[in-house]
């Protein structure tokens, strides 16, 4: 199947999931991220994610958040969300271990580093007062992780200009923000209308750079 085949696939998959807000159609859900889920670790071996560390990497980041995905479908379950908060931390240290597997300039990813630590303190700043304390360190060692992942991503993206890895961490980055003003500061349709579309777009594009 060609990669427009799969994005056509991913796109059933997402509108699937995204018809549980628009028409409260919960079984549904059951199907469609499954569905989208999948596509996108299908998309990393199309792409031959095997045949180089790298690839391998981001195919062990794209596994852990399909689990993530799937611990995340039970409702309202509070061990199932944290068992998909922490796959889904461990699938973004292998993104880590990927992009320094691809290469950069050490110096960038510390500058990046510092650069991403100020939107990181805004986050836990605008997070806290609605975090229990019981999830208060998960929280802040989600967002230590989701900010190097980016800060790798950029070092990658430095090292021969390759705006999908950049381009789909940050996309990646962004759907975990509104992952957590739903769950924790405000529960609304739009963080998963908007969520859900820059999560599967991001894993899709980092699941295409292996390639």
């Amino acid at each position: 199947m060609s990669l427009v085949g799969w994005g056509l696939l991913l796109l059933m998959g997402v509108a699937l999931e995204l018809a549980v807000d628009v028409r409260g159609r919960h079984g549904v859900l059951y199907l469609g991220k499954p569905l989208a889920s999948s596509v996108f670790v299908a998309v990393a071996l199309h792409e031959n994610a095997m045949d180089s560390g790298y690839g391998q990497a981001i195919f062990v980041g794209l596994t852990l958040s399909w689990f993530g995905d799937m611990f995340l479908i039970p409702k309202g379950a509070k061990r199932w969300f944290a068992a998909g908060l922490v796959s889904f931390l461990l699938g973004h240290i292998a993104y880590v271990v990927a992009f320094f597997v691809y290469g950069g300039d050490l110096s960038l990813f510390w500058l990046s580093v510092l650069a991403v630590s100020v939107p990181a303190m805004l986050v836990l700043r605008w997070l806290w007062p609605h975090v229990g304390h019981p999830m208060r360190s998960p929280v802040v060692a989600y967002v230590f992780v989701i900010s190097m992942m980016l800060s790798a991503a950029y070092m990658a993206f430095q090292s021969d200009e390759n705006y999908i890895i950049l381009l789909g961490a940050t996309l990646f980055y962004l759907s975990d923000l509104f992952v957590a003003r739903h769950r924790f500061v405000r529960s609304e349709r739009v963080n998963r209308l908007v969520g859900l579309p820059l999560y599967y777009a991001g894993q899709f594009m980092l699941a295409v750079t292996v390639g």
